[in-house]
């Protein structure tokens, strides 16, 4: 069974920086497209960034372009998104979760991870 756990969730100010990270199977890591979505109450989930298994490229929402980065680390098969200058619109809880390749629907997802809260105080 695929499984996909994130951590680094957490309570910061307007302007800190977060780490979250999705650690999953090596299998998983080397088929998949990791994703990051985030959302909100009331709201559609929504594609944040997301990097293919050969890491050749990457996606960021236009949302968190320039703020956020995505990366992949081969060795502990773990999916980071370094989030800076984080505004309290970026308040949600974050989900990882694998595809077959990079798609920004949640449709087009296999599996998802239990998400992380992130609150980004004013």
């Amino acid at each position: 069974q695929v499984q996909l756990v994130e951590s680094g969730g957490g309570l910061v100010q307007a302007g800190g920086s977060l780490r979250l990270s999705c650690a999953t199977s090596e299998r998983t890591f080397r088929n998949y497209a990791i994703h990051w979505f985030r959302q909100t109450p009331g709201k559609e989930r929504e594609i944040v960034a997301a990097v293919p298994w050969s890491g050749a490229s990457t996606y960021y929402a236009d949302s968190v372009k320039g703020r956020f980065t995505i990366s992949r680390d081969n060795a502990e098969n773990t999916v980071y998104l370094q989030m800076n200058s984080l505004k309290p619109e970026d308040t949600a809880v974050y989900y990882c979760a694998a595809g077959r390749t990079i798609q920004l629907a949640p449709a087009g997802m296999n599996y998802w991870g239990k998400g992380t809260l992130v609150t980004v105080s004013s």
